[in-house]
């Protein structure tokens, strides 16, 4: 799904290997020792990746040892992460944080693929302990859901009800907020600033896979963290290089906001062809769904918003859904429709991106959505989840 201009900064800044962006005028050696197991790479290679620059550079490389031993050393500078690459590997096999001068890093490769470990062991450590504890933790549940997600599929193709496949999909979104959470208690509790921007990174890259089913945090709560970050260790020049930019990028996703304004007039075909206003429904608070039958993470939402339309649809709210769905695909829009129980008037175009709705509210990701009140003012913007219900509440007392 199309992500905001402020989330794509985001996920370009943390979701990289994340290092500091100038080097200590006191410079320290660091080193890393230990063995390679299962493998028949004949050089390892250590590389640290500069914030904001997708190239990795190597600072030392060395030969591993017929009994798989290796050392490596590097210039310590302010808090940051190194990768070890084997040869010329697509990937790395491991990564590590130098809070300390000297650790011990011991791999055993995948006998099934050597380009990856199967395992690997951290002393000496404490940050790269807590990384590695965060990763393993992160990808068992998100395993989990990977197969929930294929259970689910299944079921579909096989045409099973709805009450055979909705518990799985609420299994997978319980997942889904727990790892969240998770995230979220690691943040605060890492006492690392180098660790704090590699978990971010990791939740949220990971979130922007529509596979998933993540919730991605949104922009105030990046900002959050990334202040809480820069006001913890006032000294990490690149914690402090990606405040300012996040700052910068923020307060210009601020004046695009929307909440406040006049929700822009529109006028689409239903299912039925028939042309539908949006300013037909003032008088009413009116969710305004984005979304498409393509689109994984809308449709996990979509219980969501049935849920809060069946509970307040008495309460002079009602919801208009607006779709992106492709040219020609009436037919998966209508059985998406049909399929996630979508009871209330639904327009599209079928221009997928090219849709005339997508400029004119400034489109960039779904699910999205906006809150008009009864005089066509926007209220609120991208609720989902409880803060849909929440929202609703409160203005329909």
């Amino acid at each position: 799904m199309k992500q905001s201009t402020v989330q794509r900064w985001i996920y370009i800044v943390v979701a990289i290997v994340f290092v500091g962006c100038a080097e200590d005028a006191s410079k320290k050696q660091f080193e890393i020792n230990g063995t390679i197991t299962n493998g028949t790479a004949k050089m390892v290679y250590l590389e640290e990746v500069p914030a904001g620059n997708m190239q990795a550079t190597v600072v030392d490389s060395a030969i591993i040892n017929k009994d798989g031993k290796y050392e490596l050393k590097a210039d310590a500078k302010e808090a940051l992460i190194y990768n070890l690459r084997l040869d010329q590997n697509a990937y790395p096999v491991a990564a590590v944080i130098n809070d300390v001068p000297k650790l011990t890093l011991n791999i055993g490769l995948s006998k099934e693929n050597s380009q990856f470990a199967e395992k690997y062991e951290v002393k000496g450590s404490p940050a790269s302990q807590q990384m590695k504890d965060f990763m393993y933790a992160f990808n068992n549940d998100l395993q989990k859901i990977y197969f929930l997600n294929r259970q689910a599929d299944s079921l579909q193709q096989n045409n099973e009800p709805e009450s055979i496949i909705v518990p799985l999909a609420m299994e997978q979104q319980a997942l889904a907020e727990k790892l969240k959470n998770y995230s979220i208690t690691s943040f605060k509790k890492a006492d690392n600033p180098a660790l704090i921007m590699f978990e971010l990174g990791y939740y949220q890259t990971t979130s922007n896979n529509q596979g998933f089913g993540l919730e991605p945090l949104d922009n105030e709560q990046v900002s959050g963290i990334v202040n809480d970050a820069a006001t913890r260790f006032p000294a990490h020049q690149g914690v402090a290089a990606i405040k300012k930019t996040l700052d910068d990028q923020m307060q210009k996703a601020t004046a695009a906001k929307k909440i406040g304004k006049s929700a822009p007039d529109f006028s689409l075909p239903d299912i039925n062809g028939k042309e539908v206003k949006l300013s037909s429904f003032k008088g009413k608070y009116v969710l305004v769904d984005f979304w498409a039958s393509w689109c994984k993470p809308c449709r996990i939402e979509n219980p969501n918003v049935v849920q809060a339309y069946n509970k307040f649809r008495d309460k002079n709210f009602t919801v208009l859904g607006v779709s992106l769905d492709r040219p020609g695909e009436k037919n998966n829009w209508m059985k998406a429709i049909y399929d996630d129980h979508l009871t209330w008037t639904q327009v599209s175009d079928l221009k997928y991106w090219e849709s005339s709705i997508v400029p004119l509210y400034n489109i960039e990701g779904i699910p999205y959505n906006i809150l008009v009140d009864p005089q066509g003012v926007v209220i609120a913007e991208d609720l989902k989840g409880r803060a849909l219900e929440t929202k609703l509440e409160e203005v329909l007392k």
